[in-house]
């Protein structure tokens, strides 16, 4: 039902024979596949074009208004100056004829003629005799806001009005008064004002057009062209080609462009390492899955070598088990890496010279030929930690060290790895120091960043990544000390805190 009570039927409600009713043909249909028009909207270009017009002709009506008050006042100046003129010859004493008089007063516009001595009235001329003096005008004591009220009554007023004017003659001590009508003025500052008007649109018009291609010039073209830019980049933020080219402008726009292109960058790269990042966890559960069988296939061969009497089988393989242990523990916290969180550390009282020795073996260090490994740590220093997260740590230091010591050629160079550590109270500082050629200065930013962190060829960053967040779990901190020549890491690892009063509690119990 509508508002006014009337009910309305659509054309579902409506039965078959009156929906197949054929449609009036002034009715406009639009089709299905149709889009409907936007509706239009104003440009900044054209906003910039009435802004403009807009505050110029705000400008010439401020202009205006004092300058339509002092062409009255001088209209009225000019007037009195003639008439004095005439007041002058009517007052040398002689007789004046009436028509002579009817001249001059038609001459100067005027309706009467006094001459002022003192407090003296002389009438020397009058055509007229008006009935009333609507306005009166000292042109010796004008003020300008009264001037500009009287000006504007003079436009906005229809019918006729009487002014009278009292001004002084240069040189003459005498004051001449002239009585006059207003139409003629009205007309002259009618005339002024459509001047005004049409001078103000001209330079309004000027003004905009300037205005309107210096802002399209300066503004509007580069907004569009950073607009059109972040629409082509978005159609495929991963082809680092639609990323924005300066134009190499000194201004805000040339900052704009500089940021958008510093932006659409970082971006394009982010997302090309996020989908990096999904492609390696994909791999990675495939190749884990696959890993897992043959771990399970190597512990089986382990279990046959139990058996074994030979001695040198029965040192190495409680080594080879653990190493087992340990590489089926990392395939179950492969997918919790994906997830970007390692499982908490589960600490335990460490022995840490035998697990830098364990670290060493797994390495294939004291086998190595030509790089030495230098076990520092001193006996029973005991640290509070995650055994297998601590060895994982120190795992990929190492083997990062190793494997940028074997790609250099010399036989004069000194390879050597070295482990030390001690503790001062409550933490312990562990260094991993090699001789190997050094971090360069471009990677020390993005250190310890999967997959930027790497300053080997074909390396992937995550070994310092991994070591980085385990650190980080314990409550302590990784860093690269500043060493020449060589590359040395600082690990601290605090022990954990006691909570004394929950210690005098359970001894109260």
């Amino acid at each position: 039902m509508s508002a006014t009570g009337e009910i309305s039927v659509t054309d579902s409600d409506r039965p078959a024979e009156a929906q197949a009713q054929p449609r009036d043909p002034s009715t406009k249909v639009t089709a299905p596949d149709e889009q409907p028009r936007r509706p239009w909207r104003a440009g900044l270009s054209g906003k910039l074009l009435v802004l403009t017009l807009l505050f110029v002709m705000m400008s010439e009506i401020l202009i205006y208004v004092p300058s339509i008050a002092n062409f009255r006042l001088s209209w009225l100046r000019d007037s009195h100056a003639t008439a004095s003129v005439a007041a002058m010859v009517l007052a040398d004493g002689s007789e004046v004829p009436k028509a002579l008089q009817g001249r001059l007063l038609a001459s100067t516009d005027t309706i009467a003629i006094a001459l002022l001595t003192g407090e003296r009235r002389r009438l020397l001329a009058i055509d007229m005799p008006p009935e009333t003096v609507d306005v009166h005008v000292d042109l010796s004591e004008m003020k300008p806001f009264q001037a500009i009220v009287d000006a504007f009554g003079v436009l906005f007023e229809a019918h006729p009005h009487t002014i009278r004017v009292t001004g002084a003659v240069p040189g003459q001590d005498e004051r001449v008064e002239i009585v006059i009508s207003d139409r003629r003025l009205r007309a002259a500052m009618l005339a002024y004002s459509r001047n005004i008007l049409l001078l103000s649109l001209m330079i309004s018009i000027i003004s905009a057009v300037l205005v309107y291609m210096s802002l399209r010039w300066l503004l509007v073209r580069p907004i569009k062209r950073l607009s059109s830019a972040i629409g082509h980049f978005a159609e495929n933020p991963e082809d680092a080609d639609r990323v924005i080219v300066p134009s190499g402008r000194a201004d805000e726009i040339g900052d704009a462009e500089r940021q958008l292109a510093t932006m659409q960058r970082q971006l394009s790269d982010t997302i090309q390492q996020k989908r990096r990042l999904a492609d390696l966890g994909l791999a990675v559960s495939k190749i884990n899955h696959d890993l897992r069988n043959l771990l399970a296939s190597a512990q089986l061969f382990s279990d046959r070598l139990a058996s074994s009497p030979d001695p040198t089988v029965q040192r190495i393989l409680p080594k080879i088990v653990g190493t087992l242990d340990r590489a089926v523990g990392y395939t179950r916290s492969v997918m919790s890496y994906g997830r970007a969180r390692e499982a908490p550390p589960s600490r335990r009282i460490v022995d840490l010279r035998q697990l830098a020795d364990d670290v060493g073996e797994v390495l294939g260090l004291p086998q190595q030929s030509g790089i030495v490994f230098d076990n520092r740590i001193e006996p029973r220093l005991e640290i509070d930690a995650d055994p297998d997260q601590l060895f994982r740590v120190l795992v990929n230091l190492s083997r990062n060290a190793v494997q940028v010591m074997e790609a250099e050629t010399g036989a004069a160079l000194v390879k050597r790895l070295e482990i030390s550590a001690h503790r001062e109270g409550s933490v312990v500082t562990i260094r991993v120091t090699d001789t190997g050629p050094g971090v360069p200065a471009k990677v020390r930013e993005h250190l310890f960043q999967p997959f930027q962190g790497s300053a080997r060829k074909g390396g992937t960053g995550l070994g310092l990544a991994i070591a980085a967040e385990l650190v980080r779990a314990h409550g302590g901190t990784i860093r690269l000390a500043e060493e020449a020549p060589g590359t040395a890491f600082e690990i601290t690892l605090p022990d954990r805190p006691v909570d004394l009063a929950a210690v005098r509690r359970a001894a109260g119990r």
